[in-house]
Parts: structure tokens; sequence; C-alpha cells
């Protein structure tokens, strides 16, 4: 598995780098913004350790920025930072990481959630690899999804979805009409290895909602369910 370190205190870039070069990670470190979405297509990371504070570009915009390339291999991100304030955790997760540390922080809790992070997959789903409802085919071993917009009813595409919106919406698609709260769709797509805040289930709603729904804001498919979680409807 292949790890890019972007952070520009080189001592703890080379700290990470030991704890998962033991791990048999293959690791390159970036110290900038600009070098690590030069490198990021020709390294081709399976996840990005990311600090928010670093010169060029800041983290959220590098983040925003490789969400944001097409046909380019989707990461996992785990953004470090200094900053530990609520909204700073917000805004990082909203930009499209999927976890977030602050500093200072232990090494092996770092290597253990890039673990997690990497160990990402649908658990406990139904036997079949396909699920087909009116609007949306999911094809669990390709990890692929074909829409057909409600609105334009003659037209398919296909989803790009980053790898938790894939699993969110495969969550979703294998139990139609069932009811899921923040902690239980925290156990089906991070597991026990969890770390962080329950809201972060509602941010990445938010990005799925804007990419399937027609208007995002009166939602077709995922439905609140005031008090409890969420459910798919279609």
């Amino acid at each position: 598995m292949n790890v890019l370190i972007v952070e520009d205190e080189i001592d703890i870039a080379e700290l990470i780098q030991l704890y998962l070069t033991n791990e048999n990670f293959t690791t390159e470190i970036c110290t900038s913004g600009p070098a690590a979405l030069e490198r990021f297509p020709i390294f081709k990371p399976d996840l990005i350790i990311l600090d928010l504070m670093i010169p060029g570009l800041d983290g959220l915009e590098v983040c925003a920025r490789i969400r944001r390339m097409p046909g380019q291999k989707d990461p996992y991100i785990l953004m470090l930072t200094a900053k530990g304030e609520e909204i700073d955790r917000i805004i990082g997760l909203s930009t499209g990481a999927d976890d977030y540390m602050v500093k200072p922080f232990s090494p092996r809790e770092l290597v253990a959630r890039v673990r997690a992070l990497l160990r990402r997959s649908l658990r406990g789903t139904e036997p079949s690899h396909t699920h087909q409802t009116l609007h949306f085919t999911i094809d669990l071993d390709q990890r692929s999804v074909l829409y057909k917009h409600p609105e334009q009813s003659s037209t398919i595409t296909a989803l790009d979805l980053t790898p938790l919106e894939f699993d969110l919406l495969a969550t979703f698609l294998s139990y139609p009409g069932r009811v899921w709260n923040r902690p239980q769709l925290i156990e089906k797509l991070w597991g026990d290895n969890f770390f962080g805040d329950e809201r972060v289930v509602d941010t990445h709603i938010a990005r799925l909602r804007k990419k399937i729904e027609p208007h995002p804001t009166q939602p077709r498919f995922i439905k609140t369910v005031v008090g409890v979680g969420y459910r798919f409807e279609d």
C-alpha cells in the first residue's frame, strides 16, 4: 500500500515515515501543497496523510483539488493538524477528508488509523453482489454505480464516488427502507476502529446527496428521519 505524507515539519514527516515503513507501507514525503499535487498522479497513493498548515497551498485546498481530479485514484485522506477546534475538524471533513488527527499524536495511533481506513469495507451485506432499485444499480465487486436521473430518465450515468461515498450508498441500497442512526452507519463503514465525532456521518451524507439528489436540499432518496437518522427510499 502506498502512503503519501504531506508535512512540512521534516522531523514529524520522517517519524511518520519510519513507523509506516516498519509496518511495510511504501511511503513518500512532500513538504508543500504544490509538491503533493504534482506527485499525487505519479505515486498513486492509497492513502494521504495531509497536514493542514503546509506552504504553497494549505491542506484544505490540496484535499479539495485531489477530490476534483478526474480519472485519478481516489485515496483515503487523513488530515493532520495542530488545530483542535471543532470547526477545523468539520471544515477538514467537509472538503473530503476521511479522518482527522490533532497534533501532538501517538505514532502508533496514527498507524492504527491508517490501517483502519485501508480496511474499510462493507460489513454484513447480503450475499448478492449487485443491488438494483428504480434509479440505481450497484455492483459491489466492480465498485461501480449506474444512475438513472429521475428528471432525465433516458440518461444513465456512472457515478463518480469516493470510496466512502460508495460504501455509504451501498449500505443504503443493500437495505432499502431501513432507518440507520449515526452509530450504526459508523459501525458499518468504519467498524470498531472509528476515531472522531459522530457528526462526520452528516458531512458524508451531505456530500453523497450532492451527487445523487436532483435537489440536495429536498432529498428524494436519502431521507432524514428527525431525531433518529437516515433512510434510503427509491
